[in-house]
């Protein structure tokens, strides 16, 4: 998904000011820790999008003066080899070259770059950003899942509908879905609860999605696989489920991911995809439910031929879709809550002095 430079983030609440974490200061070749920061820069590498977002504070949040975007695969068969290919690395690393080339062109003096599920599980994690180190100068934290979870409601947290009661948000990426319940009282939400299931779009189909058209069983193999997934998540996502308070009058839901934008896109009948028309949309669930059933029933060919899906999310937004709906399910919103925004503006609201 792509992001349009000078687009400005405003917070809906006014935020808390706080200190900026040691770890968040750049650690790049040769660099002191800068004193007047005039750009920041906030780099998520995840197991299947590398994404960087480059701004500058602007009255109460942010103006983006540059973006990148790519889907890499980092995590491209970790599933059964529990190791990054040396394929999926080099894509990772010319990525990161670019990435590199923009932070210094936009004299970006304070930064951070994490890394998030693949890192954590391969077995050659720490080679990998030893590597990137050296080739790249960026340095990548591999952070907890819990973390992880933090800095992305800190930075989609301004889009959830108000109401009483705790929302939950829930970001599907590629290796792992974190679910993050939320008080939404105060200036700064506060996490009641919170949970890591070890599926996301590249885990989930390499584990149990089905094959290429003419060797996916057709459309009784389709609905299988979908079964399949979907009984997968459920399971990694039942002693949350258990803790969930079942009293709640209005259910909230907001989502942040290339899974929710893009179905997002499909509800909207986008030929293209548009993040300003995207971020922020409130879709029907029911809605989201009938794209999701439509796409799990099309064949690989099918699904790659549809406006922003093609080839590079054909094979993947069905074990998305799968994610979404088990959400659907654990926490029956009317509503779902559509976020272009997540990590990277989190990590970037801390460098800012503007989270917690």
């Amino acid at each position: 998904m792509g992001d349009t430079p000078d687009m400005p983030y405003r917070q809906a609440r006014p935020a808390r000011s706080a200190p900026v974490h040691g770890n968040a200061y750049p650690r790049m070749k040769g660099g002191a820790r800068p004193r007047e920061p005039r750009h920041f820069a906030a780099l998520d590498l995840g197991t299947n999008n590398c994404r960087l977002l480059i701004a500058r504070p602007q009255g109460d949040g942010f103006a983006v003066v540059d973006a990148f975007s790519r889907i890499v695969r980092l995590g491209e068969g970790l599933a059964s080899s529990g190791r990054l290919s040396d394929a999926a690395i080099e894509r990772t690393i010319a990525a990161l070259k670019i990435c590199a080339d923009k932070l210094k062109r936009r004299n970006v003096t304070l930064s951070r770059a994490v890394a998030t599920e693949a890192c954590r599980r391969a077995s050659n994690g720490a080679d990998f950003i030893a590597r990137a180190y050296a080739e790249t100068g960026i340095l990548l934290d591999i952070i907890s899942a819990e973390e992880e979870a933090r800095l992305a409601v800190l930075g989609c947290h301004a889009l959830i509908e108000p109401g009483d009661g705790p929302a939950l948000v829930f970001d599907i990426g590629g290796g792992s879905t974190e679910l993050v319940l939320i008080d939404t009282r105060p200036d700064m939400p506060v996490i009641l609860d919170w949970h890591s299931a070890p599926w996301g779009v590249v885990s989930l189909t390499e584990s149990a999605g089905h094959g290429p058209p003419g060797r996916d069983g057709g459309a009784e193999g389709r609905a299988a696989s979908y079964a399949r997934m979907r009984r997968l998540v459920a399971d990694s996502m039942a002693a949350f489920a258990a803790r969930l308070p079942r009293d709640v009058a209005m259910p909230r839901l907001l989502g942040t991911s290339g899974t929710v934008t893009t179905l997002a896109s499909v509800h909207l009948g986008l030929t293209h995809y548009d993040r300003a028309q995207v971020d922020g949309l409130i879709v029907p669930a029911p809605a989201l439910r009938r794209i999701s059933a439509d796409l799990a029933a099309m064949d690989l060919r099918q699904r790659a031929t549809l406006p922003c899906i093609g080839s590079e999310r054909a094979d993947l937004v069905v074990a998305g879709c799968a994610i979404l709906e088990t959400i659907m399910d654990l926490w029956p919103a009317e509503r779902v809550g559509i976020a272009d925004r997540g990590i990277r503006e989190g990590i970037l609201r801390r460098l800012m002095g503007n989270g917690s």
